[in-house]
């Protein structure tokens, strides 16, 4: 059983994610802290509720949700895991933070990297990969096929979609990752999307304004 935890962090309000099993084992996902206080706050809930963090994913590498991941690397000595095409866009973050006014250590970079349809363990649990391209050049989300639950990052949101106007972007192709990926998982999964609240699957396939099933 894999209770999800959901922490927002930094201007973007992006949804950071701690995903925990019965034997206190965590993965981080998508660390989203932008300054010392939002660290302790992550900090803070892993040790209050003694989580041994195991693995750190990231969906994608825009700068909102891998500001986080060079603490997570000092703290519990976790390197991201993302899809290889996610690199240049973890490169260029350090390049345009400080504009953005944004205090950016570097995040580490992978030994290894997710493909598509492979598999996450966390104790008795699995994650499956799910290759979703569009918002980001290879957007990865994360399934549990045993909970239905979906860490959707941003490819979906409720009642809306990842936007596409960033470099590496592609709407045609963010649609047609919702409709062939996302939108083929069971109707009551529920999604936990990098910003706002959580939706279903059948929800967005009724309602969304951009894509209905």
């Amino acid at each position: 059983m894999i209770t999800v935890e959901t922490i927002t962090f930094n201007p973007y309000q992006e949804n950071t994610y701690i995903l925990f099993d019965d034997q206190k084992n965590c993965i981080i996902v998508d660390p989203g802290m932008h300054d010392h206080h939002e660290e302790l706050i992550l900090k803070s809930f892993i040790e209050t509720n003694e989580l041994t963090p195991q693995i750190l994913l990231n969906t994608h590498c825009h700068i909102d949700h891998v500001l986080g991941n060079h603490f997570v690397y000092e703290e519990w000595g976790l390197k991201p895991l993302f899809h290889e095409g996610e690199i240049p866009v973890l490169i260029a973050v350090q390049n345009y933070a400080p504009q953005m006014g944004f205090r950016y250590e570097p995040s580490p970079i992978p030994e290894t990297f997710l493909i598509d349809r492979q598999q996450i363990s966390l104790g008795s649990n699995v994650l499956d990969c799910i290759l979703a391209p569009g918002h980001s050049p290879a957007h990865l989300c994360f399934y549990s096929a045993q909970q239905k639950f979906l860490i959707g990052g941003d490819v979906l949101f409720r009642n809306s979609i990842g936007r596409t106007d960033l470099p590496g972007g592609n709407h045609e192709v963010l649609l047609n990752s919702i409709k062939n990926r996302i939108y083929t998982l069971p109707n009551e999964t529920k999604v936990y999307p990098g910003h706002g609240p959580t939706t279903t699957i059948a929800f967005e396939k009724e309602t969304n304004p951009f894509i209905r099933g």
